[in-house]
C-alpha cells in the first residue's frame, strides 16, 4: 500500500459503503504497529464493525489490542459523545439554576443535532488537540460511508462559518457558548485536514463503476475543501485463473472494464491494488495477509452438498409485496450491499404490474439515476431527496409562516438559526416523512440510507417533533402520522438487504434488533450477489462460495422470516431490462449441493 512508504500522521479512510475501508484501515494500523509505531485506530462510522474485524470489544475510549502490542481502537458512540457534551454544557450550571431550568436545557440538547455535533466534538478533539493523541506516533481513521463521510468534514467550516456570523447567542443547540470555547479547535481540525504533512485521505474503491464515480465525487469535492494529499486504493481485484469458467471471466472482464474507465481525477493518484480474497477478513493473521499473499483455497475443504434448502428468487416476494395496492418499501442494510439495486428492481416489478410507484432515496450518495439508466417506465416516477434543495424549501416555508409574526430582532434571530446547519437534517427528516405520506395512493419504494444513519433518521421522530416546533409552530401531518405509518405492517414493508458475509449479515441482524426496538418488524430478508446458486470452478470463487454457505445458513436459521436470494449477474443489473430480470428470473442451482461443514 503505496501510502505507507511515507505514511503521515493521520489517515483517513474514506469511500463508498461495502468496499473494505474498515479491513484495509485494520490492515495498515497492524503494518504500521509491525514496524515499530504506537497507533490508534478510530471509527466514525455509527454501524462500525471494527469489533468484529479486530476480534475485541470496543467502547468510546481507546482499548489496547491485546494481539497486536503498540495498537489501539475506539468507536466513536454518538450516544455517549451525545451525553457527555451535553453535561459539559449544562454541568456548570446545575447549582446555578431551578431544576425546571436544567431540565428544559437538558431536553435542548437531547435532540439529532446534539448528536451530530457532540460526534464531531469528539472527531475534533481526536484530530485537533495534539495533546489528545499524544501517545501515539499514527492515528487512523475508518470514516462513515461516503456521504456521512462529506458531512462530517465539511462541519468545521460550517460551524466555524455559524458562529462567526450568530449574534444572538442562540442556535438550534441552544446558547452558543459551548460552541464558541471549542472555536479555537475547529480551526485546528480544519488546518490539520488540509495540511498535506499532517494528514493523507485514502478514498477506497473496488472495481466498479458506481464505486469509481463515488470516489472520484469524494476526491473533487474534498480536494475544494483544502484536502489534497489523497491515495487510492482499488480493493478486491480479481484475476480468474480457470479460463473455463465463464462467470470468472466476466467477473474479471466486468473489473478491468470498470478500470480502464476510470474517472480521470481518480487517474492521478498514487494507486495500490488488493487481490480479492476468499471470504471475509477477520482477524489479525487475515488482516496481516492483505495484499501480500495469494488468495488460495483447499480441495479438501470442498463441501459436496448443502444442508438446506436455498431460498427464491426476488420474484416471490412480489406478490406480497403487492398484496396491500399501496403503502411503502424500504430497502435497508449495510452500504454497499446492493439497496438500490434491490429497491429498484422492486419498483420495476410493481410497475410492471399496474401499480403507480415512485422510486426515490434519502441515501446521499445516492445512485438511482445510474441504476435505472433512464430508462422511463409508465407508471414509475424516480426521484431523490437532495439535501440542499430541502434545505432551501424548508427555510423558505419556515421564515413565511413564522416569521410574519415577529418583530425585526426576531425575524433576523429565525433567519440566523435556519442558516445552522442543523436545519438540513430537519428538512431532510421532513422529506423522508413526505415521501412515505404518499403511500396512501400508490407504492413508494425508498433506497434508504446506510444502517447507522437509517436508524438516526428513524429514531429522530421526537427529537425533530421539539426541533421544529421550536421553529414553527406548525407540525406537518406527515411528520406526525410518520411513525405509526413505518410501524403498521400493511403500509411499510421492510426489505433488510445484505450480502452473503460476516458483517454485512451480522449488521444486518443489528438493524433488525433496532427495527424491532422501534416497533418495526421486517417484511423479508434479500441476500443479494450470492454465488452458491451458480456454477463456479475458479478456485478463489469456488473459496467465497463455501464461505457465503454458512452465512446463507445463518439468515435462514436464526434471523429472517421469509427470504430471497440474487444470484451474482454476470452483466451488471442497470437497466429496465436487467432489473426485470432480477423480478422475474428463477436462479440456477448448480452441482454445489454438498453436505456443508
Amino acid at each position: 500500500m503505496k501510502f505507507l512508504d511515507h505514511p503521515t500522521r493521520n489517515l483517513f479512510f474514506t469511500g463508498k459503503g461495502g468496499v473494505g475501508k474498515t479491513s484495509l484501515a485494520c490492515a495498515a494500523a497492524i503494518r504500521l504497529v509491525d514496524a515499530g509505531k504506537k497507533v490508534l485506530l478510530v471509527s466514525t462510522d455509527p454501524a462500525s464493525n471494527l469489533d468484529e474485524v479486530l476480534g475485541v470489544p470496543l467502547g468510546h475510549h481507546p482499548t489496547p489490542v491485546s494481539s497486536v502490542p503498540g495498537l489501539s481502537a475506539m468507536n466513536l458512540d454518538p450516544e455517549k459523545s451525545a451525553a457527555e457534551y451535553r453535561e459539559r454544557i449544562v454541568g456548570p450550571y446545575r447549582s446555578l439554576l431551578p431544576a425546571t431550568a436544567i431540565a428544559g436545557m437538558e431536553e435542548q440538547f437531547s435532540g439529532s443535532c446534539t448528536l451530530e455535533i457532540a460526534a464531531f466534538d469528539e472527531f475534533s478533539r481526536l484530530l485537533g488537540d495534539a495533546r489528545a493523541t499524544s501517545g501515539f506516533d499514527h492515528v487512523i481513521f475508518d470514516t462513515a460511508p461516503t456521504g456521512h463521510t462529506l458531512r462530517l468534514l465539511t462541519l468545521p467550516s460550517a460551524w466555524s462559518g455559524f458562529m462567526e456570523t450568530n449574534t444572538t447567542g442562540t442556535s438550534c443547540l441552544g446558547p452558543l457558548a459551548g460552541l464558541q470555547a471549542q472555536q479555537q479547535l475547529y480551526q485546528d481540525t480544519v488546518r490539520a485536514l488540509s495540511d498535506p504533512s499532517i494528514t493523507t485521505l485514502v478514498l477506497v474503491t473496488r472495481p466498479e463503476v458506481t464505486a469509481l464515480r463515488e470516489a472520484a465525487r469524494t476526491s473533487r469535492e474534498l480536494a475544494a475543501l483544502g484536502v489534497q494529499n489523497q491515495s487510492l486504493v482499488v480493493n478486491g481485484v480479481f484475476q480468474a485463473s480457470d479460463q473455463s469458467d465463464r462467470l470468472a471471466i466476466a467477473m474479471q472482464q466486468r473489473g478491468e472494464a470498470a478500470l480502464s474507465a476510470m474517472p480521470d481525477a481518480l487517474r492521478e493518484l498514487p494507486r495500490s491494488e488488493i487481490p480479492l480474497t476468499t471470504g471475509g477478513v477477520l482477524g489479525v493473521t487475515a488482516l496481516r495477509a492483505i495484499g501480500t499473499q495469494p488468495a488460495t483455497v483447499s480441495d479438501t475443504s470442498i463441501p459436496s452438498k448443502l444442508d438446506f434448502t436455498l431460498p427464491s428468487t426476488l420474484g416471490t416476494l412480489m406478490d406480497g409485496l403487492a398484496a396491500p395496492g399501496h403503502g411503502v418499501i424500504l430497502a435497508m442494510g449495510k452500504g454497499g450491499v446492493g439497496k438500490t439495486t434491490v429497491a429498484a428492481a422492486v419498483a420495476v416489478g410493481l410497475a410492471e404490474l399496474g401499480f403507480r410507484v415512485h422510486l426515490s432515496t434519502t441515501d446521499p450518495a445516492a445512485h438511482l439515476a445510474a441504476t435505472i439508466a433512464g430508462d422511463a417506465l409508465p407508471n414509475l416516477s424516480v426521484s431523490r431527496i437532495d439535501p440542499a434543495v430541502e434545505t432551501k424549501k424548508y427555510s423558505s416555508e419556515v421564515m413565511q409562516s413564522a416569521a410574519a409574526g415577529l418583530d425585526v430582532e426576531g425575524q433576523s434571530l429565525l433567519a440566523e438559526d435556519l442558516r445552522s446547519p442543523c436545519t438540513e437534517e430537519i428538512a431532510v427528516f421532513r422529506a423522508f416523512a413526505e415521501a412515505v405520506a404518499e403511500g396512501t395512493d400508490r407504492f413508494v419504494v425508498l433506497d434508504t440510507a446506510p444502517t447507522g444513519h437509517t436508524i438516526l433518521l428513524l429514531d429522530a421522530a421526537l427529537a425533530y417533533h421539539r426541533e421544529v416546533m421550536r421553529q414553527s409552530s406548525q407540525m406537518p401531518e406527515s411528520v406526525a402520522q410518520l411513525l405509526p405509518r413505518l410501524r403498521d405492517p400493511n403500509f411499510s414493508r421492510v426489505l433488510i438487504v445484505t450480502l452473503p458475509e460476516a458483517t454485512p449479515v451480522h449488521e444486518a441482524a443489528q438493524l433488525q434488533r433496532d427495527l424491532r426496538r422501534a416497533g418495526i418488524e421486517p417484511y423479508a430478508w434479500v441476500i443479494n450477489q450470492s454465488l452458491v446458486p451458480l456454477t463456479v470452478t475458479d478456485p478463489v470463487l469456488r473459496g467465497r462460495q463455501i464461505q457465503e454457505v454458512k452465512f446463507i445458513r445463518e439468515v435462514l436459521a436464526e434471523y429472517a422470516h421469509q427470504t430471497a436470494i440474487i444470484p451474482w449477474q454476470i452483466d451488471p443489473p442497470v437497466g429496465y431490462q436487467s432489473l426485470k430480470q432480477l423480478i422475474g428470473s428463477t436462479a440456477r442451482i448448480s452441482e454445489f449441493t454438498a453436505e456443508s461443514r
